[in-house]
C-alpha cells in the first residue's frame, strides 16, 4: 500500500511541477502554483511514502524543465518568475526533508 502511495504521490508532483511550468510566466500563474504546490504537500502524510514523493517528482520536473532543449529554448526563463519558482523548488525539498520522521531502530536498551 505504501508504494502504491509512494508512486502516486510522485506522480501527482509531476504533473502539478508541470502545470506549475506551464503557468509561471503570467502574473496569476506563479503564486497559484506556489499556493497548490505548498498545500498539497502539507495535506500529504510527512515521510517517504507521501510529502517526499510528491516533492521529489515536483523537483524532478522543474529540474528537467529548467535545462536548455536541443533547439535552445527553455521552458523556464531567467527572470523573476523563473528564478522565485526554481528557488520554491529548493525550499520545497528542504520543507519536505525536515518533516522527515526519525527512524526508531530501537530503544537505547535494546541497544545495549
Amino acid at each position: 500500500m505504501k508504494v502504491l502511495l509512494a508512486a502516486g504521490a510522485f506522480l501527482l508532483g509531476l504533473v502539478v511541477a508541470l502545470s506549475s511550468v506551464a503557468l509561471h510566466q503570467r502574473w496569476w500563474g506563479l503564486p497559484l502554483a506556489i499556493a497548490a504546490t505548498a498545500t498539497t504537500a502539507y495535506a500529504l502524510p510527512p515521510g517517504w511514502w507521501g510529502r517526499m514523493s510528491f516533492a521529489l517528482g515536483w523537483v524532478a520536473m522543474v529540474g528537467y524543465l529548467a535545462f536548455p532543449k536541443g533547439e535552445g529554448d527553455y521552458a523556464v526563463s531567467s527572470d523573476a518568475p523563473g528564478y522565485l519558482l526554481l528557488g520554491f523548488a529548493v525550499a520545497l525539498l528542504v520543507a519536505a526533508t525536515v518533516t522527515l520522521r526519525p527512524v526508531r531502530r530501537g530503544s537505547p536498551e535494546e541497544i545495549r
